[in-house]
């Protein structure tokens, strides 16, 4: 670790601490890939969250309690990767983010399984005021739009663009990310023409039918996940969205939090975690 990175970590601390006293990692918090909710975030957006994540607590599964902090980010970056594109033909961005521990005997297991990838991905909570879709151009909660997310209109998929991003909260090792590619690692993949973005739709619904099993394993166990993989075949998109939905609320009951819903709908700007 280089004096710089030190200087950095140093400057959310109390003391001076050494090289070998921390453990750092890099983490991918978001992109402006469209996700399996059907949205992304803007440029816009990505500025923001770059700026207003230095700093941010991670935490676990979104519980907010002082004994649940873990890890501090301490420097983050926009990277373009020049070789992809997103679904709806934008060059791929992502906010690299680094994180810092103090190396504890508490601490040891968690290193281990961060190394080893047992845990990996993760989700951010931050206020969005502005969602926009991206078929009409207007905000989804003006009342002036009527589309649908992932409904297809004259060959594209509507889908909502988060931007004016107004405070980042804290981010979250989950089992489910919304955000396929947040995460400590993270998986590419490469859509450039129409046949291949329906592929990709069919590819997204078979990851929903995915988190399903493993929402309903964390309800019920091996039967409940049995019984899911079942009744999830021949479903819609909507209709394998509403059901992820609803085993999440039904998880968030015992403590699990939802990603991407609003903590309270009557402020006009939503908490989300994402």
């Amino acid at each position: 670790m280089d004096n710089n990175t030190l200087a950095k970590i140093n400057k959310f601390t109390r003391r001076e601490f050494t090289d070998d006293e921390l453990y750092t990692f890099s983490v991918i918090l978001c992109d402006n890939e469209i996700d399996r909710d059907y949205e992304c975030f803007s440029d816009n957006a990505l500025e923001k969250i770059k700026s207003l994540f230095i700093g941010r607590t991670g935490i676990f599964d979104h519980n907010t309690s002082t004994a649940n902090q873990n890890a501090r980010i301490f420097d983050t970056e926009i990277i373009t990767d020049t070789e992809r594109t997103t679904k709806n033909g934008k060059p791929y961005k992502y906010i690299k983010a680094m994180a810092y521990m103090v190396r504890t005997d508490e601490n040891k297991t968690l290193i281990a399984e961060i190394d080893g990838g047992i845990k990996k991905e993760v989700s951010i909570s931050c206020s969005v005021p502005r969602k926009i879709c991206s078929i009409c151009g207007n905000e989804k909660t003006s009342g002036s739009c009527s589309h649908i997310k992932g409904k297809s209109y004259n060959g594209r998929i509507c889908h909502v663009v988060l931007d004016d991003i107004s405070d980042a909260y804290e981010w979250s090792f989950v089992a489910v990310p919304a955000q396929v590619n947040a995460g400590v690692t993270k998986k590419f993949s490469d859509e450039a023409t129409e046949k291949s973005a329906y592929a990709d739709i069919n590819e997204a619904d078979e990851e929903l039918r995915r988190d399903i099993r493993r929402l309903a394993f964390f309800k019920g166990g091996k039967s409940a996940a049995e019984t899911a993989e079942i009744s999830t075949k021949g479903m819609s998109t909507p209709q394998l969205i509403n059901l992820k939905k609803s085993y999440e609320r039904l998880l968030s009951r015992k403590g699990a939090e939802v990603q991407l819903m609003p903590e309270n709908r009557k402020e006009q700007s939503a908490v989300y975690k994402i």
